[in-house]
């Protein structure tokens, strides 16, 4: 379950921003919806405990992210909290399967080569685990970014404008995915986005007017 409440937030110099607040309960699909200049990655930034809120607070399950020391949030991140960002980044000097390894380490996961393995089978990619990530195509490097995502059962996902550079064919075909794989870990799934095309997608929304 993810909660936020009360939310606030201001850029060094820049007017304080506030956000509605949110509950999406254990296994739910959530659209959250704005136009440019909305603030919709800095309220993403905000639920996953990667920027700290002036005012306010976020909660996933029963543990409130802003009580916990910088070094058992990322732990605690990692393992509870599955995030796919607009632009994928990965280590270059490392291998598919060793960017996953990677993943499962510093979140204090026991390196678990076969569920790596089973994860890339899973989203079709198998076949480039020893790859290096700049061999893969964009949609490829998409699939790693899920697995990354994923490859710790997070409770929530957040999508941070996973479709913004796709066409209609391969925007469903995210969206297809995502779902998918939310509903196998039964995980709160969050997918932040302008795309007013994935509106018809989800039933539940939540509305970001511009700042």
């Amino acid at each position: 379950m993810l909660l936020a409440s009360g939310l606030k937030f201001a850029y060094d110099g820049g007017e304080q921003m506030s956000f509605p607040d949110i509950r999406c309960d254990k296994g739910e699909h959530w659209l959250l919806l704005g136009s440019s200049g909305s603030g919709k990655t800095t309220l993403l930034h905000l639920l996953a405990g990667l920027r700290t809120p002036a005012a306010g607070e976020v909660r996933i399950g029963e543990t409130e992210l802003g009580s916990m020391p910088a070094s058992q949030l990322d732990v605690f991140r990692g393992r509870n909290i599955g995030i796919v960002f607009q632009q994928p980044h990965f280590v270059r000097s490392l291998n598919v399967s060793e960017n996953l390894l990677l993943t499962q380490y510093l979140s204090g996961v026991k390196p678990n080569q076969e569920r790596i393995s089973q994860m890339l089978y899973r989203l079709g990619i198998q076949h480039k685990e020893q790859a290096q990530t700049s061999e893969l195509s964009q949609g490829e490097q998409q699939r790693l970014a899920l697995a990354r995502a994923l490859i710790n059962d997070p409770a929530v996902i957040l999508a941070d404008e996973p479709t913004s550079a796709l066409d209609d064919g391969n925007t469903d075909a995210v969206i297809n995915l995502l779902e998918e794989q939310a509903e196998r870990s039964d995980a709160t799934l969050l997918v932040v986005t302008h795309d007013t095309r994935l509106k018809s997608r989800f039933e539940k929304h939540i509305i970001l007017e511009a700042l």
